[in-house]
C-alpha cells in the first residue's frame, strides 16, 4: 500500500472536468498523491480538455475515461466530485474516504466557435487548479 493519498475525482462523463482535475493533481502533487478519475457514464477524453491542459504544459492525451464501477471496491482517502450530478449520485466508498464537492459548469456544454468553447475549458481548468492548490495547502497544514 502506498503512503501517498489515494484520490478519486468524479464527474458524470469523465471527459473534461474530472480528467483535467486528474491531470492537474498529478502534476501538482505526484509525490504526495495517487489520483484517478471516473464517471457514471464515461465517454472519452474531450479534445478541448486535452488542448486546454496542453496550454498549461500538462499532457492528458494518454488518460482514459473510466467507469465509476471500476473503483467501487477501492479505498480512497478523498473522493472529489466536480459536477453536481456526480455529487448527487456518488456511491459510498469503503473505509475512510472523505467527500469533497466542487461545482463546476460543464465546459462541453459551451456553444460558439472553437475559441469560445476553448475559453470555457480554460476557465474550468483554472478554477480546478485554484481549488486543488488551496486543498493541497490546507492538507499540508493538517499534517
Amino acid at each position: 500500500m502506498s503512503d501517498k493519498l489515494q484520490v478519486l475525482i468524479l464527474c458524470t462523463a469523465n471527459s473534461a472536468r474530472s480528467q483535467m482535475g486528474e491531470g492537474l493533481l498529478r502534476h501538482l502533487a505526484a509525490d504526495q498523491v495517487d489520483v484517478f478519475s471516473a464517471g457514471r457514464a464515461p465517454s472519452s477524453v474531450n479534445p478541448f480538455a486535452i488542448h486546454a491542459m496542453r496550454e498549461r504544459g500538462i499532457d492528458i492525451s494518454g488518460q482514459r475515461s473510466d467507469h465509476l464501477e471500476r473503483y467501487l471496491g477501492c479505498e480512497f482517502d478523498y473522493v472529489i466530485t466536480v459536477c453536481d450530478s456526480a455529487a448527487e449520485s456518488c456511491p459510498l466508498f469503503p473505509g475512510r474516504a472523505r467527500r469533497i464537492h466542487w461545482s463546476f459548469a460543464d465546459p462541453a456544454a459551451a456553444t460558439g466557435d472553437e475559441a469560445t468553447v476553448l475559453k470555457a475549458f480554460i476557465a474550468v481548468r483554472d478554477g480546478l487548479e485554484k481549488k486543488l492548490r488551496d486543498w493541497l495547502r490546507s492538507h499540508e497544514r493538517q499534517r
